[in-house]
């Protein structure tokens, strides 16, 4: 046990708490000594030789010394293979069923001993030992798994193999994805663990891991794009390496990925062409992004603290004085009933759904924070009503896992169980009824606070994993996916006529399909705003388009200066929220930050769709325009990442688009022929990729930056750009 930890439990979370915190962590290690099975002797195995093969749809079976692997091309191009026995089902990342087989795919057999898949959009080699090669339909070589290797326990009954997958691609490939990774988005040569956590406060870039991971690599190299995604969610480590190309006569070094998981299957879906097909393919495979409301669009504010409803109108008033827009306030734990789930402090908001009422009369919605953790006391009504219907997360003995909260001690819903979803999802009709028009999910990783060990539940605790049946190693990281899902579903039954409105802050692949993210408790600071612009670009790449950080950091008091290039940023982001810890709020309002942002002019109730310049070293005007409050053309699923609703551009009569005209934000393709579509795209999908990150200048890359009033990029290699306060940079 660290003592500094106990000291640090103790001062965060007073000394009553503190010392249940200790008491959990203790209670969580002695379940995980009798609830894992022990530690013992392991048997490596490699697949050995082939032996021979069976053709089966889109591609077959290739049969080894000691195991077995399965290849199969997607009707789509999508590539999977999985060893010993493993199939694309069961899994919370696909949506729906695995998509049919290429009927054209065929295996034949290959030089040296090895077997081929040969489709239209893909070759995949398999050699005699068992690497894996991926092959553009010219010969080219994307990616090259080399074979396999199990570490399997010997005499350890219920112990699952763990695994490791080395992989090589072209010396010039470079690394994207992993989730929300602070680090990034491009990813360097280091390890990246696969375990959602909760940092314990803010973060900066290099810390890891961060509330989102998932075992998604899209891989960027001169030969093509892919993406691969080993399906498996339990704990592991990704440790990458970029590769060297050879000057001259040299040999070129391959880059190298090495995946090892604690157990599960080992099976991957790779999927290849040119980057806004990677995504749409991958969009395909995991499911269409929930599209928010428009209004979520919005500039939105959120505080840890919000004391009284009187406060929330306060701040409101504080918006609309200064003629600010305002489309979201959230409200934190403190307007629970002592950090209850579903409940309202009637002393200090006694008519919660009159302000939502009252908010909405000015264009403001109210959004609820939802914590998984139910405060375990009898008389609970929300404890009650799951411990009737079994809903809590048990120990291998039966006996139900607790751990420490906001609100106490609490129990954590299974949400792998199909019947726990729908029960929870039923809950959110008391946040309806209150005047909540979305909701945020918030310590879903899950969290417990631990003063030592691992600030989560304990890894043997027992979960349904949809009538599979496992433990918290394999449900760990879809915990917060799980809870998303009852989340939507239940307010698609609840409300049928009106788009969910959800966001979470932890998740796994696949959790697009029920709304967004946002950064969590980013540090205030240059690199604070760093971290958090690297990680919504990430999660963009690993498919989760909405989202966006906590601006101006969470845990401190910007400089006037840093709070305006953060809101320049979140202006451009999807997910645009102001959000601070207690006692923050005041000091941010003061001095001249409201004077700054009324001159930015970069607030807008909708999306920010064009920029426009003069000349070099100039100022960069942006034009505020508003989406229609009903698009006219319906979401098309697996059509495009993102599709997002065109508005006109005044500014640029000759680029002007009908309202409600729909276009592809990804590959810029319209759906009608219309040239003014064409016209509007190039100007529109100019959005911004990069943003000021150091105080006073910026040093850009030439050949990548510019302003959309020059279509080509400055001469040069690098210059150091003055930016001025209504200024921001485009990419």
């Amino acid at each position: 046990m660290d003592g500094r930890e106990l000291v640090r439990s103790i001062k965060v979370f007073g000394s009553a708490r503190g010392l249940r915190t200790v008491r959990a962590a203790w209670r969580h290690r002695r379940t995980d000594a009798w609830g894992l099975p022990p530690e013992g002797a392991e048997r490596a195995r490699v697949p050995g030789l082939a032996t021979g093969a069976e053709a089966l749809p889109g591609g077959g079976i290739v049969r080894f010394a000691r195991s077995s692997l399965r290849i199969r091309v997607s009707a789509g191009g999508a590539v999977f293979w999985g060893w010993d026995g493993a199939e694309p089902l069961p899994s919370y990342a696909l949506a729906g069923e695995a998509p049919e087989p290429d009927p054209r795919a065929s295996l034949e057999p290959d030089t040296d001993g090895g077997w081929r898949v040969v489709s239209e959009r893909v070759t995949v080699a398999v050699s005699r030992h068992g690497a894996v090669e991926v092959r553009t339909p010219g010969g080219v070589m994307l990616r090259r798994d080399l074979p396999p290797r199990w570490w399997e326990p010997v005499g350890a009954a219920g112990a699952e193999a763990r695994w490791v997958q080395r992989s090589e691609v072209p010396a010039d490939a470079r690394f994207f994805g992993l989730g929300g990774r602070a680090a990034g988005p491009r990813l360097r040569d280091g390890s990246y663990r696969l375990w959602n956590t909760d940092p314990k406060g803010g973060f900066v870039p290099g810390d890891d891991p961060l509330y989102i991971t998932m075992p998604v690599q899209f891989v960027v190299s001169d030969a093509g794009t892919h993406l691969a995604f080993h399906d498996n969610s339990w704990d592991g480590q990704v440790t990458l390496a970029e590769g060297e190309e050879g000057a001259g006569s040299g040999h070129d070094r391959p880059g190298t990925s090495e995946v090892r998981m604690g157990g599960g299957p080992l099976r991957c879906w790779v999927v290849v062409g040119t980057p806004a097909r990677v995504l749409h393919g991958w969009a395909a495979l995991t499911g269409a992004p929930a599209l928010p409301p428009s209004w979520a669009l919005g500039p939105q504010h959120a505080r840890w603290g919000f004391g009284s409803a009187a406060e929330v109108r306060r701040v409101v008033a504080g918006y609309r004085e200064r003629g600010l827009p305002l489309s979201v306030v959230h409200l934190d734990i403190d307007h629970y009933d002592r950090h209850r789930v579903f409940t309202v402090d009637a002393e200090r908001f006694p008519d919660l759904p009159g302000l939502a009422a009252e908010l909405r009369e000015q264009g403001v919605r109210l959004v609820s924070i939802v914590d998984p953790a139910v405060k375990a006391e009898p008389g609970n009504a929300v404890y009650d009503g799951g411990r009737a219907a079994g809903a809590f997360v048990r120990d291998a003995r039966g006996g139900e896992v607790r751990g420490e909260v906001w609100p106490g001690e609490c129990a954590y819903p299974d949400f792998t169980d199909p019947a726990v979803r729908e029960w929870w999802g039923g809950l959110y009709e008391e946040r309806l009824r209150q005047g909540f028009s979305g909701v945020w999910h918030d310590m879903n990783e899950p969290v417990s606070f631990v003063p030592f060990g691992d600030p989560t539940l304990p890894r043997s605790a027992r979960h349904a994993l949809d009538g599979r049946g496992g433990d918290h190693r394999e449900a760990h990281n879809v915990y917060g996916l799980t809870m998303a899902r009852a989340g939507y579903e239940g307010l698609r039954r609840l409300r049928p006529e009106e788009r969910p409105f959800l966001f979470s802050r932890s998740g796994w692949a696949g959790m697009q399909r029920y709304g967004g993210t946002w950064s969590g408790d980013v540090s205030t600071g240059w690199p604070g705003l760093r971290a958090s612009l690297s990680l919504v670009l990430g999660l963009g790449l690993c498919g989760v388009p909405y989202s966006g950080p906590d601006v101006g950091g969470f845990d401190g008091s910007p400089s006037p200066e840093l709070y305006l290039r953060w809101i320049q940023l979140g202006a451009w982001l999807p997910f645009f929220r102001t959000h601070s810890a207690k006692d923050l709020e005041d000091e941010r309002m003061k001095g001249e930050f409201y004077p700054l942002v009324d001159k930015s002019r970069l607030f807008a109730d909708g999306y920010i769709a064009e920029k426009s310049g003069h000349s070099r070293g100039s100022t960069v005007d942006l034009t505020i325009v508003r989406l229609p409050a009903v698009p006219t053309r319906a979401y098309v699923p697996g059509e495009a990442l993102t599709e997002c609703y065109a508005p006109r551009v005044e500014r640029f009569p000759d680029n002007s688009v009908d309202m409600g005209t729909g276009y592809d934000c990804f590959d810029t393709r319209s759906h009608t022929d219309d040239p003014r579509i064409q016209g509007a795209q190039r100007a529109n999908r100019q959005l911004l990729k990069g943003v000021l990150a150091e105080q006073g200048f910026v040093n850009l890359p030439e050949e990548w930056w510019h302003f959309t009033f020059k279509p080509e990029p400055f001469p040069g290699t690098f210059f150091d750009f003055p930016v001025a306060r209504r200024s921001v940079a485009g990419h």
